[in-house]
């Protein structure tokens, strides 16, 4: 059976980015894709379009067909209040280097990295970790079989889903949820967030005053 569109690819795989590994799959334990339904860069399931189960692979990807250029205007400067959860900013997780997740303007989840700290302010940086690279991929095609109706209309691992929002009403930059805390946006204004789904605060301060019904700190 070949790689083609709605079906089940297993590939093991190697990334080298400048002359080292970056990533690869565990032994045993190949990566799962449905092929054409853009779960994977699309240069990449190009090449492995027409490909059969022991077949090998070996191409390398212009930064332009990865994961774009790196672009200077996605460091952004944050103060350190927007850090904050009960009024204590959140040292232990300004570390540069750190990932955190934080949502966007439109509401949707972005992933950030800790760039650089001050004593005020903290420059989180939203370019891909891989953007502006070459990427360099071998490997082998471990398995192909045809996609469930399921899995087609659920995805592998059920991706396809409506997923649980993360923060609420935040639609402004800099809002962001601790694992199993509260959420809140770095101006201040209240997240939306409902009565036992976490703490909804405004920065420094207990009670965000938002008047929403059902905010648990109003």
């Amino acid at each position: 059976m070949k790689v083609e569109n709605n079906k089940v690819v297993a590939v093991s795989y190697a990334l080298e980015v400048e002359g080292k590994i970056a990533d690869k799959s565990a032994p045993g334990n190949p990566l799962e894709y449905i092929h054409g339904t853009g779960m994977l860069l699309p240069k990449f399931e190009g090449a492995l379009e027409g490909k059969e189960p022991g077949d090998n692979f070996d191409f390398v990807l212009s930064p332009e067909h990865g994961y774009g250029t790196y672009d200077p205007k996605y460091l952004v400067d944050l103060p350190k209040t927007a850090f904050a959860i009960d009024g204590q900013v959140r040292e232990d997780l300004l570390v540069v280097g750190r990932t955190i997740p934080m949502l966007n303007q439109a509401g949707q989840v972005v992933q950030g990295t800790v760039s650089k700290v001050t004593d005020t302010t903290v420059t989180m940086d939203f370019n891909h970790p891989m953007a502006g690279k070459t990427l360099h991929f071998t490997g082998k095609v471990e398995s192909v079989r045809g996609a469930t109706d399921k899995e087609l209309t659920e995805g592998l691992h059920g991706e396809y889903l409506p997923q649980e929002e993360g923060c609420g009403g935040c639609h402004g930059g800099g809002c962001h949820k601790e694992d199993g805390g509260g959420c809140h946006k770095e101006d201040g204004e209240c997240c939306g967030k409902g009565k036992g789904e976490g703490h909804c605060h405004k920065d420094g301060e207990g009670d965000c005053g938002c008047g929403k019904e059902g905010c648990d700190c109003k």
